[in-house]
């Protein structure tokens, strides 16, 4: 008996024309209204959302944010067919070729036995596709958006210059950066400039994310691990002051300390 289940394909078309009805006159008053600068603070949600699901294990979470994960780029895609800029075929077409482009040891002749082999062709044939398409030359940054979170543009920013061949020998080089900026920040402490303080604080984050670098370490998926250590901590310690009778206002600091301990016992 064949297969009667529907094939991705068709689930994506249906959700193309979901969307261009809902774009169209007599369809949905918010979604017309929409443009492309108003939804990136969704599309920025939805990439929260989906790394949530990953980090809580939620698998049913993760199929159902994966979905409004493709609904952002089929509405861009949307909008800009409307405008007669480029159509989702276009973007599908384009991922489809970079890919094949970029894998030669997959679907060509080409040899790569590790994934730092993988990494660094698909750099050099990134970088000959732009020469070929005449882009003018730009800087070894200029590729990373300043748009994005400033821990991710830093993490990204240190690998590309590491690669480069601008970075510390050996990661106690890195430790000792970090003590020489905890250092500088105390000075800027005592001069209480509150812009050399903010300054200093950002060339200790910075040097952090190099620390995590060279530990082997995503920064922000370590920090988003820490932040949810926090609240489950923070909870329990909230729950036992109400179950005393008591809040935070109401407690010392004793009181809370045990209840934070009882909480790293858990």
């Amino acid at each position: 008996m064949a297969n009667s289940a529907p094939i991705p394909g068709e689930r994506f078309q249906q959700l193309v024309e979901i969307m261009a009805r809902l774009r169209a006159p007599g369809g949905c008053p918010w979604d017309r209204e929409q443009s492309f600068d108003s939804i990136k603070p969704y599309t920025l949600e939805e990439t929260y959302e989906v790394l949530d699901a990953i980090d809580n294990r939620d698998w049913r979470a993760l199929s159902e944010e994966l979905g409004d994960f493709i609904l952002q780029a089929v509405f861009y895609a949307q909008m800009a067919r409307e405008q007669g800029l480029f159509a989702i075929e276009d973007s599908l077409d384009a991922i489809c070729g970079k890919l094949i482009r970029r894998h030669p040891h997959v679907f060509a002749d080409g040899g790569a036995r590790t994934p730092d082999e993988v990494k660094a062709r698909w750099d050099e044939i990134k970088a000959e596709e732009k020469r070929v398409r005449g882009a003018p030359p730009a800087g070894l940054l200029d590729g990373i958006p300043r748009a994005m979170p400033a821990l991710v543009e830093a993490q990204q920013i240190s690998s590309k210059a590491a690669g480069a061949g601008f970075d510390w020998e050996n990661i106690s080089q890195v430790t000792a950066k970090v003590h020489e900026e905890l250092a500088e920040l105390d000075c800027a402490r005592t001069g209480k400039r509150q812009d050399d303080i903010e300054s200093e604080v950002g060339d200790l984050l910075f040097t952090i994310v190099n620390l995590a670098r060279f530990l082997k370490v995503d920064p922000e998926q370590a920090l988003r691990s820490t932040n949810a250590k926090f609240r489950r901590r923070f909870a329990h310690v909230e729950r036992g002051l109400a179950q005393k009778g008591s809040s935070f206002a109401q407690s010392t600091l004793d009181e809370m300390e045990a209840l934070w301990q009882e909480a790293k016992s858990l």
